[in-house]
């Protein structure tokens, strides 16, 4: 049985990794700012499988007390998935500095610091990690500066990282999805740091988050590097990348709505 710990657990992609990873038998872990949110959660699992420890991600403390519970109740810890995340909908020079810190501390210093300090229950199981990062760390996406900045940072350290553990025996796995069917985009911050007030705009198709979760733990499963899923963002990242001035005018017309 592996003992998994989920961040985010609570909704979306998180939610249907939690259903995924409990259907197949592990022993979850689960943590979320949405207190009510998670023991609801936790007593639809009804397991004595589970144990939920809600608090903010981006807070040290809560770090230490996920690590001391896992192994106090489970004696182990075989997969780390970094899944809980934020993101903004506002033009750069229209958001508040603030923004940009939360976005990144949520997005980059959380899941960083998370994932070294359970480096030593996961070099016992020669465990495994996993990032959720995006295609926005790749390519930009107008109005989300701070989300793409704090993906970016994050795939490149989770890059680097993945070297320096893989001699422990520790299997980092990085995801890049586009845009998925969550609570992160209806949850957006707008430039003051309240809910945006406007609609998203997107890039190819919008997929579901149960979806998304099936390819990340048959992923997993293989001890996959990198997973890729949607073809379309791909093809949009060499796009940017081959030809710059012409992915920089089909996205000022995909998202002029947001950035007017």
């Amino acid at each position: 049985m592996r003992v998994v710990l989920i961040t985010g657990a609570a909704s979306g992609l998180g939610w249907q990794l939690v259903r995924a990873c409990h259907a197949r038998g592990d022993a979850l872990l689960l943590t979320d700012i949405d207190a009510s949110g998670l023991a609801a959660r936790a007593n639809e699992l009804g397991s004595e499988r589970v144990m939920a420890l809600a608090g903010d991600i981006a807070e040290p403390e809560l770090h230490a007390r996920l690590l001391d519970g896992c192994r106090q109740r489970f004696g182990r810890l075989d997969v780390l998935i970094n899944n809980a995340g934020i993101t903004h909908r506002s033009p750069t020079l229209r958001t508040d500095p603030a923004v940009f810190r939360k976005v990144m501390a949520v997005d980059y210093h959380a899941p960083l610091e998370l994932t070294l300090a359970a480096l030593p229950l996961l070099r016992e199981s020669r465990g495994q990690v996993v990032a959720i990062g995006s295609m926005a760390g790749w390519m930009p996406v107008l109005g989300r500066a701070g989300y793409c900045a704090a993906k970016s940072a994050l795939g490149q350290a989770f890059e680097v990282l993945r070297a320096e553990i893989a001699r422990d025996g520790i299997g980092l796995l990085m995801v890049y999805p586009s845009f998925l069917d969550t609570p992160i985009d209806r949850n957006a911050l707008g430039g003051d740091g309240k809910p945006a007030d406007h609609a998203r705009s997107t890039i190819g198709r919008i997929r579901s988050a149960d979806w998304m979760a099936r390819l990340i733990l048959d992923a997993l499963q293989q001890r996959r590097e990198r997973l890729f899923p949607d073809r379309g963002s791909w093809l949009a990242s060499l796009l940017w990348r081959l030809a710059p001035a012409l992915y920089h005018r089909k996205m000022s017309q995909r998202f002029a709505g947001e950035i007017s």
